[in-house]
């Protein structure tokens, strides 16, 4: 977070050793990641329940569609706020919840395994992958907006889609040089809510990025070479780029 990204050579690097049981000793419980991208993913109509219809509503929630509890269950106040949200985005307003409203929800994983298309990764990810996502985004950017963490965790699954880096989450994140916060240790910060919600929503293909593979805060960066990558677009402190 205060310092460049220094880009080693890229290597394939496993996942680390320990990772199932930094995860475990979590103090999150079983029910807080039902939300995220391990579930699965079906047309969603009153009567649903499950972590689908839990991230819909959280979703709808954080945008002033819906003012219930965050609790799964697709009843009456569900489909009105989806009826509501599909309305303001030219949606034909059924209160169904199927591939163009997963889209314009930002749910990109699910609306591609709907209809049986591949996707960038986020459906095979397991809760490890979130927690640890979460975990480099707290570290890395707790002091940026919402939008500016959700770019970091884009960053990094950006660069498990790329060839140039390692194909996995932990490869990337403890790819030699590569974060501050490994480096420092404030990897083993335990993640906020605010982290954990925008470790899903990239991997849920949120990218506010455009599909940037470094970010750095130009005030404090000390490597020469991260200056002369192509920006892309700043969010907060941190300029992101190619």
């Amino acid at each position: 977070m205060k310092k460049a990204l220094i880009i080693g050579i890229a290597a394939a690097v496993t996942a680390s050793a320990g990772l199932g049981a930094i995860f475990r000793a979590s103090s999150y419980a079983a029910d807080d990641f039902a939300c995220y991208p391990c579930a699965q993913v079906a047309v969603l109509r009153q009567g649903a329940s499950g972590g689908e219809v839990k991230e819909v509503q959280r979703r709808l929630k954080n945008w002033g569609y819906y003012s219930e509890s965050v609790d799964g269950i697709f009843g009456a106040k569900t489909t009105e706020a989806v009826k509501y949200f599909q309305r303001k985005n030219g949606l034909s307003a059924d209160g169904i919840v199927g591939r163009a409203t997963y889209q314009a929800l930002g749910m990109n994983d699910s609306a591609n395994a709907l209809s049986g298309g591949g996707n960038s990764g986020g459906s095979s990810y397991t809760n490890s992958d979130l927690y640890l996502l979460a975990k480099c985004i707290y570290a890395e950017a707790r002091g940026e907006s919402y939008t500016g963490q959700v770019a970091v965790g884009a960053v990094i699954l950006n660069r498990v889609a790329s060839s140039a880096f390692p194909n996995t989450i932990s490869g990337v994140i403890y790819q030699k040089n590569a974060f501050t916060c490994v480096s420092d240790g404030q990897i083993n910060l335990e993640p906020n809510q605010t982290a954990m919600n925008a470790a899903s929503d990239a991997m849920n293909g949120w990218d506010p990025t455009y599909g940037c593979l470094y970010y750095y805060n130009p005030a404090v960066a000390t490597s020469s070479w991260i200056f002369t990558r192509q920006t892309v677009t700043t969010i907060g402190k941190h300029v992101f780029a190619i």
